[in-house]
């Protein structure tokens, strides 16, 4: 993930998404389709990267999974900083109230009404993104599911 996230590898997308597709497809609990909800990313993080690459890996991963959708609709607001060196406390309070919808997200996420919501994130370090992430879904009406990390820091 390392290499994806921080040294432009873009070619990772398809293991990465490969890996999250057969962790997905062990976890699934239903046959209802399962919506992908990447974490959002910093734009100047994205830009530096060449994009996101959870979004990306998510995306990959719909290829491999039946009746899976992947759908970026998390944004990161202004003010938002790089988390490396921040405390918890700090890492937490960084991100409160600075995730937001995008509505057209949103909008994609109405089209399929019994979908599963599932918070996809590269690294889990302290949780504050994935448990800002699923306060902002369930503000505007939406359960997450679950939270498939691709490592733990």
């Amino acid at each position: 993930m390392l290499a994806a996230k921080e040294h432009g590898r873009r070619d990772l997308a398809h293991p990465l998404g490969f890996a999250l597709a057969v962790a997905l497809d062990r976890l699934r609990a239903s046959d209802r389709p399962l919506l992908l909800v990447p974490a959002p990313t910093r734009a100047s993080a994205a830009r530096r990267r060449g994009g996101d690459p959870v979004g990306r890996a998510s995306c990959t991963a719909t290829g491999w999974l039946a009746d899976s959708h992947s759908v970026a609709m998390l944004r990161a607001g202004r003010g938002v900083r790089d988390s490396v060196g921040l405390s918890v406390a700090q890492r937490a309070a960084n991100l409160r109230g600075r995730i937001d919808v995008d509505p057209r997200g949103l909008a994609r996420l109405r089209t399929l009404p019994n979908a599963e919501v599932v918070l996809i994130d590269d690294v889990l370090t302290t949780g504050a993104t994935a448990c800002e992430s699923v306060r902002v879904l369930r503000d505007v009406g939406v359960a997450a599911r679950a939270l498939v990390t691709v490592c733990a820091a």
